[in-house]
């Protein structure tokens, strides 16, 4: 009898383990078809129809005009491309931009004279004329004088600034300093916006192989409960094991679940941030691999961030313009000296001269001797907008270095660990196969089963975030040396 019955055991454990071959090699086809599909994809994809409505004050207000109609996979080159045409901070930074450019072009002004012109055509009454032509005419003395006249007058002004004691200069330097910290500021948010969009690739990317490891354990997880039924309706397995494997079904089915939630969240989050069209969504087109190797040292890696980031111009650029508005300040209590012309011309059309002119010229100065200490007060506040400039300096340098630190400390554990979990994942798949032969063979128990299973899901997700930890931690370090791809 225990001959038989090991027979039986035997020859069900062969069947199960040609079942588990022939399921391997269909996902295998499977998955070489889909790779050969992906690889003749076309490398680029028109991204027109992800750009968002040219109208900014667009107010969706029917469900068809939000509902998600299109999903399109994009590369990180894309959605970085993508970036560079819609985000809105960064667009924002680029008008403020165009905005200081502007204000530099009205402190250049300053630089010539002011030239205008005004006329005037009026025709009048006054009363004490009327009044005397008519006692004239009621005595009988002749008039010749009408009783109402046209004038034209017309006139040309001329000013320049001879002599600011220093304001108009201060006014230019200050506006060419103001778009110099504008024109950082586009790189900043340049540089800003491309680790953002690096980084939530990287979860959309962490979020689409939690999806993929979920399924992969649903999968293994129905495997699993498919031999165990099989065992028992041979008679060799037990309702115990079966329902232990349900359990273990239902729990992966619920990690699938949220898996799918995250996955969401993460495509509508990068989305957000690409500012796509209403009805589109995103999803990861690369797969998961290292993005790079670093191959500066820390030292220089720190140099290099030193050198490059435009914070700390930034603060320099600062310190500038707080000088400029102090000088600007200070030159409201000193001598003022302009040249003042003007040309005017006058016609009376009925007192039968023709049109008379007549000119100005001349120097005006001005100073203000007292004004209550205000200009000083202004001076002493700029003075303190400089130190203080002075101060963010040291203090965004120290904070440079702690960032180039923190991501080149990061890389490194990371790639470390990419290669920890490269073998403790070989080590899961072979464990899981042979705790599944061992349990179809009679001499496991499905605890093994399901804690290989378990491990395996574990090293899986181990390794996908050992590597997207890693990439995260190269685009920060990019990021902090001001080396990554702008927007």
């Amino acid at each position: 009898m225990l001959k038989y019955r090991y027979l039986i055991v035997a020859g069900i454990g062969y069947i199960l383990i040609l079942s588990n071959i022939a399921t391997s090699s269909a996902q295998t086809i499977f998955q070489l078809t889909q790779s050969q599909s992906q690889s003749t994809s076309p490398t680029s994809t028109s991204l027109d129809n992800l750009n968002p409505n040219s109208n900014l004050l667009q107010f969706p207000t029917k469900s068809e005009e939000v509902k998600i109609l299109v999903t399109q996979p994009i590369t990180l080159e894309q959605a970085l491309e993508l970036a560079r045409r819609n985000n809105r901070d960064l667009q924002v930074g680029i008008l403020t931009l165009e905005r200081s450019r502007a204000g530099l072009r009205e402190a250049q002004a300053a630089l010539y004279p002011n030239l205008g012109l005004s006329t005037d055509v009026s025709r009048g009454q006054s009363a004490n004329d009327q009044l005397s032509a008519e006692l004239r005419s009621r005595s009988g003395i002749p008039t010749s004088q009408e009783a109402a006249s046209t004038t034209f007058s017309g006139a040309a002004q001329l000013s320049y600034n001879i002599y600011t004691s220093g304001s108009r200069s201060a006014r230019i330097r200050a506006a060419e300093e103001q778009l110099r910290f504008d024109e950082l500021d586009v790189q900043r948010l340049s540089a800003e916006i491309g680790l953002q969009v690096a980084t939530q690739y990287y979860d959309l990317q962490q979020a689409d192989e939690q999806v993929r490891i979920n399924r992969a354990a649903v999968e293994n997880a129905q495997r699993s409960l498919k031999d165990a039924q099989a065992l028992e309706s041979a008679g060799v397995g037990t309702r115990f094991d079966v329902l232990r494997f349900q359990v273990n079904l239902a729990n992966a089915q619920q990690e699938l679940t949220n898996s799918l939630s995250q996955q969401l969240v993460a495509a509508r989050l990068l989305a957000v941030t690409l500012s796509l069209a209403q009805s589109t969504n995103v999803s990861a087109a690369d797969s998961v691999k290292i993005a790079g190797l670093w191959n500066q040292t820390l030292e220089d890696s720190i140099v290099l961030a030193f050198q490059s980031r435009p914070e700390l111009q930034q603060q320099l650029v600062q310190r500038n313009i707080n000088e400029q508005q102090r000088r600007l300040a200070l030159a409201e209590v000193r001598p003022q000296v302009s040249l003042v012309a003007s040309y005017n011309l006058l016609d009376v059309f009925s007192d039968r001269v023709g049109i008379t002119d007549g000119y100005s010229l001349g120097v005006r100065a001005n100073w203000n001797l007292f004004d209550g200490g205000a200009a000083r007060a202004r001076s002493a506040q700029s003075k303190a907008n400089i130190n203080i400039a002075e101060t963010r300096f040291t203090s965004q340098r120290n904070q440079i270095r702690y960032q180039v630190e923190q991501s080149y400390s990061n890389l490194q554990s990371n790639l470390s660990n990419v290669q920890t979990a490269t073998v403790a994942l070989n080590q899961a798949r072979e464990a899981l196969t042979l705790a599944r032969l061992r349990f179809q063979a009679g001499v496991g128990t499905q605890t093994d089963v399901i804690a290989s299973e378990t491990e395996l899901t574990r090293a899986e997700g181990n390794r996908v975030r050992a590597i997207l930890d890693y990439n995260r931690a190269l685009a920060g370090l990019q990021r902090a040396v001001s080396n990554l791809g702008n927007p």
